[in-house]
């Protein structure tokens, strides 16, 4: 029975056409892409005979860089010339005067009149002008002094003492602008030499006191040898008592105390010859 069945599975020689009709009823390959070739060429007519022609105007292009051509002419273009400053250039400040033609005229000899009725000068009245003017004005004449005489001069002698007659005390410094309200008498010392000046260093507050007062050094030898200690102490006791205006502010001065010398009395008188 199972073979049976196998063999009415098996198509006969004589079914073999039938078959081959049946499976070849539907479209090739050719036919199918003829159709899409033909549906897209009319999609294409369709949009080319029913589309629109006209095109979008064109957007106005703003805010763009631009380049501009210029001339050798342009002013911008002559700075990069380096005889701009160096050199005359038709275009500079001076170009309206050295480049300008100055024509002169020629003169023009020809007279309004014939030569022949010119009027020639009268001969007696030539130099009447400067002789009037020689009478009406008379020149002093100048005389010519060429020694002239010596101014003579004489120089003026004061009549003053070779030595003083009593001690003088100076002030020296910014203290001399301040007055000295109490005045002191300066004593002469009995002494048998010269004796060289007291310099005293004084410090002045505001009121007028002195609150300093340093003795100073001679500043020479011949000072040294002159020196007596007895002035200097005086001079510094009477430095630290005196009275200025007062002030603003302190004030340095220096005093000097010229002591005056008289002779010593003698003490030691020479025995009387028999």
């Amino acid at each position: 029975m199972n073979e049976a069945r196998a063999d009415s599975f098996v198509p006969r020689p004589s079914d073999w056409p039938s078959q081959l009709v049946r499976r070849s009823t539907g479209w090739s390959w050719q036919k199918w892409l003829s159709r899409v070739a033909l549906v897209f060429a009319a999609q294409v007519a369709f949009i080319l005979l029913l589309g629109r022609k006209e095109f979008p105007p064109p957007r106005t292009v703003t805010n763009v860089p631009q380049f501009t051509l210029t001339e050798s002419s342009d002013e911008l273009m002559a700075l990069d010339d380096p005889t701009l400053f160096a050199l005359p250039h038709a275009n500079d400040f001076a170009s309206a005067v050295w480049l300008k033609k100055f024509v002169t005229p020629a003169p023009n000899y020809r007279w309004a009149e014939p030569p022949g009725e010119l009027l020639s000068p009268a001969g007696e009245s030539l130099g009447a002008v400067f002789a009037g003017f020689m009478r009406t004005n008379q020149l002093s004449p100048i005389p010519l002094n060429f020694k002239l005489p010596a101014k003579l001069s004489e120089p003026v002698l004061t009549s003053q003492p070779i030595f003083a007659e009593n001690s003088t005390l100076y002030v020296r410094g910014e203290l001399a602008q301040r007055k000295l309200l109490n005045p002191v008498s300066l004593p002469s010392w009995p002494y048998a030499d010269v004796i060289a000046p007291s310099r005293v260093q004084v410090l002045v507050d505001a009121a007028g006191n002195v609150i300093s007062a340093v003795l100073l050094s001679p500043d020479s030898p011949v000072e040294a040898a002159n020196h007596y200690d007895a002035a200097d102490r005086r001079a510094l006791a009477l430095a630290r008592n005196l009275r200025f205006a007062p002030a603003p502010r302190l004030t340095i001065g220096l005093l000097i105390f010229d002591w005056r010398t008289v002779a010593p009395p003698a003490t030691n008188l020479p025995a009387a010859l028999p």
